[in-house]
């Protein structure tokens, strides 16, 4: 049965189950000095502080008393004093603010089970304080101060005056002053055409802090940055995204590092929407999340996204099924109008005994047979079929069909009510382009009615993920990133791919699941300077609980019995997942489990050779491992493939050699 309660329900009611009073010593406290307050993370690294104070002088802050906050971990400062408050169209809440409550220090524990993600089990806790202010008009405004143990999260909530009200955000004053001396890893948001803004752009590789972004739009989230020593990282985004809001990003100019909140641009969804969010008071607005951590693989490991998002609306996710997908399109995109060609690819997946077939646009006027020819084909072969979706309406004018079927909820319940019939398991919608508040919304419609007909869902030319697959567990996956599909549109993507596999690890999939249509052999228009198990890797390394196979049937076929055995036995959906080593720019190599087993995956973006020698954490079990390495070969269509019998007791490993683009998977399985 679906619990359909709104945004603002389910995570007042998430609040409501996980609060308990007490710790006072440990959690947030109000200090000697008038108007200042702290929250320390229960391990006691993350302290952030509020104070109101006049900080005129200081970087570009206006004169006045107004509030700001403070971050540290592990005894760096991290997020030096940053603005807070809003600003709406009828009032100014960043100054003049008088501090009217401070609650009682509250602590949050948390476990809740997930179908698919980083981890299946969830733990997370943190101390919560939330301060009251009344502003203009007697509004009073909540700020909610979560410290967790891997990083700091934060909301406003606008309760308004005596009445109900109506209210339009017209500026967001939050802000992330961060060490001048640092460095970050950042994109800029799309500008806007027919297609975007989809979040594919490139990464830019450990600028400057302040460094002025190359397009006019802003920087998207999420934006990874260190301090100078590299003894303290975070990762900015945000989450809990509702229908209450829109979906924001950063400024792209930061006067003395200080990085600001900026709404979508006026054009985006083909000019449908409102920029400034509007919504009745009282307001819950989502969490700005600062992910920290003392090196990169905190980020690359945390849940915290997904941890301060609403509780899952699903009372029973068995229908929810993750999977490995094969898909036509990347290799011959007129495919999916042909049902010939539709069969193969479900006999292939039949083949590698993966769970579905995706056929992707253009479906409803396919030829060479109909489609439920194809979906009996699919049934007799026990292969799930996913379908294409336009998600048009006003917001687009992409010609792809099937069009118009998504934006209207009559017509979009009846066209899932047809699915369930059909026994299609899930939809793939596209071409989203827009952050604006009404296509938020639409994203949420989408996902209550697909739920209520147990249909799986993959957002394409879309936001970023902000916590959903928490809330929505049927929301396998989507896109926001630049993918393999560039490797046909694209001159330059081979050339900065390498760069961007080993970046993403530690920005846009350490938010959200993440459909880069992976392991592409076959050289298509722009050929790939990455080496075979530098794709093959992709499978392992990036998170989703659907992988779409890039390539055709023919490619995998001719791989040798150890990777393309590898591509048949890989999980999608891990119980664990663990950083090994890398650095962003340069290269990763992490580790997830399944059961008992764990996967390795690593891939070098640098265009020299680089050798391993992996060492392995406490979270690998003592006693004797066997581990099975495909890695690169003598040249960059070749694997090399090894056994290695080593002990976790005693700290042993393995060296691994990868060619320049080059990378490996590993699979590690305890002796008995």
């Amino acid at each position: 049965m679906i619990n359909a309660k709104s945004d603002t329900m389910a995570s007042a009611r998430f609040t409501c189950c996980c609060l308990l009073a007490g710790c006072l010593a440990l959690a947030a406290k109000t200090s000697a000095q008038p108007h200042q307050w702290s929250v320390t993370s229960p391990n006691g690294k993350v302290i952030a502080t509020v104070h109101l104070g006049d900080l005129s002088g200081q970087r570009d802050y206006p004169a006045g008393l107004r509030p700001y906050y403070r971050v540290s971990v592990a005894g760096h400062t991290v997020i030096h004093d940053s603005p807070l408050g809003l600003i709406l169209s009828d009032a100014d809440l960043t100054r003049g603010l008088e501090p009217v409550t401070a609650s009682a220090p509250k602590l949050i524990e948390e476990r809740y089970t997930t179908p698919h993600g980083k981890r299946r089990e969830r733990f997370n806790r943190a101390h919560e304080v939330t301060l009251g202010f009344r502003g203009q008009g007697g509004l009073v405004l909540e700020m909610d101060f979560r410290a967790y143990d891997d990083g700091l999260a934060f909301r406003y909530r606008l309760l308004g005056s005596s009445q109900p009200r109506m209210a339009t955000l017209t500026a967001e004053s939050s802000g992330f002053a961060l060490p001048t001396n640092g460095c970050i890893w950042a994109h800029p948001a799309d500008n806007v055409t027919v297609y975007s803004p989809a979040y594919e752009t490139y990464y830019e590789n450990e600028l400057a802090v302040g460094a002025p972004c190359p397009l006019t739009n802003g920087w998207s989230f999420p934006l990874l940055f260190r301090t100078a020593d590299a003894k303290a990282w975070g990762l900015i985004t945000e989450a809990g995204v509702g229908t209450n809001f829109c979906a924001m990003r950063l400024q792209g100019i930061a006067p003395a590092g200080v990085y600001r909140m900026r709404f979508p641009q006026p054009a985006e969804g083909n000019g449908t929407g409102n920029v400034f969010p509007v919504s009745a008071t009282p307001w819950e607005m989502p969490w700005r999340v600062i992910i920290l951590g003392e090196s990169p693989g905190t980020i690359v490991e945390s849940t915290l996204v997904e941890d301060v998002s609403p509780p899952s609306i699903l009372e029973n996710f068995d229908w929810v099924k993750p999977g490995r997908v094969a898909w036509s399109w990347w290799s011959d995109p007129d495919s999916p109008r042909d049902a010939g060609k539709q069969k193969l690819f479900v006999d292939f997946a039949s083949e590698m005994g993966w769970e579905y077939v995706l056929i992707d646009a253009n479906w409803t006027i396919i030829d060479n047979g109909s489609l439920h020819d194809v979906l009996r084909h699919a049934k007799a072969k026990g292969v799930g079929v996913l379908l294409w979706y336009n998600s048009g309406g006003p917001h687009n004018i992409v010609t792809e069909k099937p069009r118009d079927c998504m934006t209207y909820r009559e017509v979009r319940r009846f066209e899932l009510d047809l699915l369930k019939k059909w026994g299609v398991k899930g939809v793939k919608v596209d071409f989203f382009q827009s952050d604006k508040q009404n296509i938020i919304t639409l994203y949420h419609d989408i996902l209550r009615d697909a739920a209520d007909y147990q249909i799986m869902v993959n957002f394409h030319g879309c936001t970023l993920p902000r916590g959903w697959s928490r809330t929505y567990p049927h929301l396998m996956a989507m896109e926001a990133v630049k993918g393999a599909e560039n490797y046909i549109f694209t001159a330059d993507f081979p050339t900065r791919a390498p760069v961007q596999n080993t970046i993403t690890p530690f920005t846009r999939n350490a938010v959200g699941p993440m459909d880069y249509t992976p392991v592409a052999f076959t050289a298509h228009n722009h050929p790939h300077r990455t080496t075979y198990a530098h794709e093959l890797a992709l499978a392992a390394l990036f998170e989703s609980a659907w992988v779409h196979f890039a390539d055709k049937p023919e490619a995998y076929r001719a791989l040798p019995p150890e990777p393309r055995q590898f591509l048949k036995e890989l999980p999608v959906a891990w119980d664990d997942t663990r950083f090994v080593a890398g650095y962003p720019g340069q290269y990763v190599v992490l580790a997830r489990r399944k059961g008992s087993v764990w996967y390795l995956a690593g891939v070098n973006g640098q265009d020299r050779p680089l050798d391993i020698n992996l060492r392995f954490g406490s979270w690998l079990a003592g006693g004797t491992w066997s581990m099975a390495l495909i890695a690169d070969g003598d040249d960059v269509r070749s694997f090399n493939t090894t056994r290695h019998i080593m002990s976790a007791n005693a700290g042993e490993g393995a060296m691994v050699k990868m060619l320049p683009y080059g990378g490996f998977v590993a699979t590690l399985k305890q002796q008995q």
